[in-house]
Parts: C-alpha cells; structure tokens; sequence
C-alpha cells in the first residue's frame, strides 16, 4: 500500500528519501511528502498527485540540508487526497512528524480525547493523532522509542509508523503490527522502509521486523523491543535480488507478488468495520438507513474479474437480505433500458474507479433516482466521487493486469455490503452478523493456507503448456468462480477456456467433451450444499467417462469425489457463501503457472489495459 522510508546516516537525508519513495512508485500513490531533521527543528513538504509535483515544490522551496529524515507516498484511506491529507503529519508545536501505513481503528476515540485537551488537527486522516499522542508521550518520557512504545500500547488496528523528533536529531523510530517494515544496515547509516526497494542501492543487509515491536535507529545502532519495552528477537538476512526485483518483493512477476498478497488484503479490506458494540460499519455512506430499508431491489453492475465478484454478491444479498438482486454487465445495462427507481440500490463494483462502462452505468442509474454505492480500491476516483455511498476494499495498488487481491477482496467488501444491508434491514441479527464477520477474520489464514500447497498445481499447469482448450464447471458459487478461472486463462495464457454452470452440461457443453481434455470442476461443500454436491459428483463421472482430465477443487474432508479425480486440489472447508474467497486462489496460480510455461508476459497480457477508461 503507501511507501515509506526513513533514513539516518551521513548523507543527504532528503536525497535518499526522495530516491527511495522513486523505488516505491510501483506500488502506487495519490500524494507525497517528506520532513528532515535540520538546524534543531524540523521541515517538511508535501503535495497531492504524483512524486513530481512534491519535487517541484522542493525545487522552488528547497528544505535545509540534514542526515536524519523520512517520507512517504499515501494510498488514500481516510480522507480524500489533498496537500492537507498527504503525509507527514505534525503535531501543534511542529517538532514531532509521523508517516504511517495501514488503518487505526479506534483513531475517532483517540482524536476526540485530544481534542478535549486542546489539540488542533487539521486533517481528515487517522495518521495525525499519532503525531499529537507522540508529542503527549515524549513530553512526559524524554525518549522517541519509549513514547512510540507508550502510543502503540493505545492503538487498535494496522499500522506502520515511523517518526522523528526535532529532540532526537539523530534517530529514526518505527512500529509494526499487521503491516510490513523493513531495516536497512549500512555503513554509518540506517534505513526503515515499507519495501527493500526503497534502499537497496545503498543495502543489501537487512532485518525483519516481527508483529508488534518498535525498532530505534542511530547511524550506528539497531534497536528492537516489543510494546513493553522488551528486547525482542530479530531475523537478519541479506538481499539478493536487483532493484527490479525488489520492487517485486523477489517475485518474478507482480502477479505473483499480488497472489501472495492475498491474505493481508483479505484481512485489510475487514479493517476498522466492527465497532465496540458489534455494529458493522461502511467507509461513506450518504444513504439513510431509512431510505435502505425501504430498498425493494439491488442491482449488481461491473466488468470483466469485478462482475464475477458481482455474481456471488447476488448470493450473498439474496440469501442474507432476502431482497432480489440482479447482476448487469455495465457495458450493456443502461442500453436495455432497466426499469429503476427511487427503490433500487445500484452497487457499482470497480477496482480503479475509472471504468468507463461502469461510470456511466452508475450515471445512469442516478438520473432514474437509484441511490448508487460503490465497491472500490482506488480514494478519490470518479465512481466513489459520484456515488451516494463508498466501500473500499484497501488491497493496495495492484500493478500486474490481470485482477487477483482486487477479486479477493471485492469479494470480501460484496459480504459486508450485504451484512450491513441485513443488520439495517433487520434481517440478520447483530450475533449472526458477528459470527459471520468472526468466519470472514479467519479466511485470510485459509488463504494463506492454500497459497503453501500450491506446488501440485504449478506441475499441473506446466503438463497443460501444450493443451488449446480447458473447461470450468461450478455449481452455486461455484459458477462465478468457474467463470473467473476461464477468464484468466484467457487473459494470461491466451487460451481457449469457458466457464460453464454445471448444471447446463448436458444442455450444449458436453458435445465439447473429449479424450484428454482438461475440465476443471468447482465442488461445492458436501455439508453446505449437499444436493449441487451429489449433482456435481454425477457430472464429474460423465465428463470423466467421455475420456476428460479432472481436475477437481474440491474441500478438505471431501471423499466421495476422490475415485473420480485424475488431479485433486484440496482447499479448507469454509461455509458456503464464503468458498469462493479459497476456490479462487488455485485458479489463479494455475493461469499464472501456465502463461508462464507457455513463454508469455505474466503482467502485462497483450492487447488488456489495467483501466479500461473508454466504452
């Protein structure tokens, strides 16, 4: 997500940040800025838009020269992205200045109590009560990383800070939970950074910071502790990749990299949406509760990867709303002339925020007096700016064409549309919805869990290099999910694959079966849906008879379909709406494998953008 870097040493401090933050570009960001330790006080500069345009300003105001300093490039979260909103953040007094990636969750509570004690803050963001907290805690301490100890202790949430302290001009202070940060070793000089690509020119020496420890940097000093001030243990290793691969986080492709990705940007997309009463919560919503309850029907609009995560939303807002739910192809959605009224609630699922067919869907949506919510990775793009509500998913920027932690966590932002849509409407009740948002914390450890038995499926993939044709077959959820793995082949390996609805086979697609031909069948749960399991079962044993390649996903514990599986990928048993989120994940590695082994470009497929901005 943002791109963070910190620096102490003998060189130009704002050199190398501004060198690093370059590194990080790829990741990236809506605004930018730094702050540098100079003179006995602190300066700093920021800017909205792209890392030129914080440069111009330095340019034309150049900061005093110092060696300790750090900065920032902001993915938006709270707040839109401004001059005010973009890191770093001071405190009233102008000697403390935090840069900050991830979300704290209870930073409303922490901004109120500040404000009752006379602090003035200026932004939107949750970043900024750090600053102020720090300024509180250094006062009474006298000790940057015994302050950062004290306000971590307070926060709730996600969260990489670093900071510096106008007191402490020749130290660097970070902390971590739930978000990465990274030290690098130099000679005489230090580095923290969110990547090892914001360093490595200077660095290959490196320590990995573990879950809940605040790290202190000298020129010639580390020094790691957990939140209680304990000295903690630290994993040292040595980089071996090129700079280009090191924005890749090692990784061949950022595909790859994204795939890995996936079980943190599950987890970040829950970020901050239970209260303390148990109260599910969206970003901005501008629709009354009022107006939701009286919502008689919802209409799904997307594109491509973003409409498949629309088809199993219509599971899931039908089953926990009981309100009827249609999905549309934004492309063709306002030219069949939908029938839409002040009833209908339109959500607009799009990674960018840019998609041309899905704005003007949505803009049409709106003149017909449909209340519009968005579903988007992107702070600040035209689909949240013209909707009426906004869910982000927080994945982070991803780089590589075709969609993977994007598809994840639309999925995961579709689940909480439809909970919070039943808990206003009455239809769930406040424990159901809590033990459903407890099943949804779990499976970024699920899907972690399938990306460590993945090796089967790449030798997998490599034995197809050769093949024209493989087929997908689902059931329920699973048909989407059949869908989304045809559509990456197609994207990745420029093959022939379509995914079917199992239950169509002997109405047309079985006339397409022969010897040897790949199918790749999505079994749903034999506990959830035991009836499509049987029926699926039966389907697998007459693509099998005709001479097919199984492929089967299917869950663990899952028997009766082993005898008719010439490969089986097993994936953790998860309740049923949620299966998808697991499903998908071998799908992915399997299309990425095989584009691979057929000598194509993994992330940038030919002829496919990453926005698609016109109709």
């Amino acid at each position: 997500m943002c791109g963070i870097v910190g620096y102490v040493g003998g060189q130009s401090a704002l050199d190398v940040v501004i060198a690093g933050l370059k590194r990080l570009e790829y990741r990236g960001y809506d605004s930018a800025g730094v702050a540098v330790l100079a003179d006995g006080g602190l300066a700093s500069a920021k800017k909205a838009g792209k890392l030129a345009n914080l440069t111009k300003v330095l340019d034309e105001r150049p900061l005093p020269s110092g060696t300790t300093g750090l900065g920032h490039t902001r993915w938006a979260t709270h707040g839109g992205p401004t001059d005010g909103n973009a890191h770093p953040h001071l405190d009233n007094a102008g000697r403390v200045a935090v840069v900050h990636n991830g979300i704290i969750e209870n930073f409303a509570v922490l901004r109120a109590e500040l404000a009752e004690r006379g602090h003035e803050l200026t932004s939107e963001t949750d970043t900024e009560v750090v600053s102020h907290l720090l300024a509180e805690a250094f006062s009474s301490v006298g000790d940057l990383a015994e302050a950062m100890r004290h306000v971590c202790r307070r926060l709730e949430g996600a969260f990489t800070l670093v900071a510096v302290h106008a007191d402490e001009p020749d130290t660097v202070v970070g902390a971590r939970r739930n978000s990465p940060l990274v030290v690098g070793v130099g000679d005489e000089e230090a580095f923290l950074a969110s990547d090892v690509a914001a360093f490595i020119e200077h660095t290959r020496e490196a320590i990995e910071l573990g879950q809940d420890q605040v790290v202190a940097l000298t020129r010639d000093s580390v020094t790691v502790t957990d939140f209680d001030g304990a000295p903690a243990e630290v994993r040292r290793y040595h980089v071996d990749w090129d700079a280009s691969a090191a924005e890749k986080g090692g990784y061949d492709y950022f595909m790859l990299k994204e795939i890995a990705e996936q079980p943190k940007a599950v987890a970040d997309t829950l970020l901050g949406r239970i209260d303390a009463q148990g109260t599910l919560h969206l970003d901005e919503v501008r629709i009354p509760a009022s107006v939701l309850r009286e919502v008689n029907k919802v209409v799904v609009v997307a594109c491509g990867t973003a409409y498949h995560a629309g088809m199993i939303a219509k599971y899931a807002i039908e089953h926990w709303t009981r309100v009827p739910c249609e999905t549309e192809l934004a492309s063709e959605f306002r030219y069949r002339d939908p029938i839409l009224d002040q009833r209908t609630l339109v959500i607009a699922i799009s990674q960018s925020g840019e998609t041309m067919d899905t704005l003007m869907a949505l803009r049409h949506a709106r003149e017909q007096g449909a209340k519009v919510l968005a579903i988007c990775n992107t702070n600040g793009s035209t689909i949240p700016r013209e909707s009426d509500a906004v869910l982000y998913t927080h994945a982070g920027p991803e780089v590589a064409v075709a969609s993977t932690k994007a598809f994840l966590t639309q999925l995961v932002a579709c689940y909480l549309v439809a909970l919070y849509l039943g808990q206003v409407r009455g239809t769930k009740w406040g424990d159901e919805i809590q033990s459903v948002i407890g099943e949804l914390a779990h499976m970024g450890t699920e899907v972690d869990k399938v990306l460590g038995t993945m090796e089967p499926v790449r030798e997998l993939a490599r034995s197809l290099a050769d093949k024209d044709t493989v087929l997908f077959l689902g059931r329920h959820v699973g048909f989407p999910v059949a869908l989304e793995g045809a559509l990456k082949l197609k994207e990745l390996a420029y093959m022939h694959a379509e995914g079917f609805a199992a239950g169509e086979l002997k109405h047309g697609p079985i006339a397409l079966i022969e010897e040897d031909l790949p199918v790749v069948v999505v079994v749903p749960s034999p506990r959830g849906r035991s009836v499509l399991h049987d029926k699926i079962v039966s389907n697998i044993q007459e693509i099998r008879a005709r001479g097919a390649r199984t492929i089967v996903i299917a869950e663990e514990g899952d028997e009766a379909v082993a005898p008719y599986a010439d490969h089986l990928i097993r994936v953790p048993a998860t309740p049923t709406l949620l299966q998808p989120l697991v499903a998908t994940v071998p799908l992915q590695v399997f299309a990425c494998e095989l584009a691979t082994a057929r000598g194509n470009e993994v992330d940038q497929p030919r002829n496919l953008a990453k926005s698609v901005t016109v109709e």
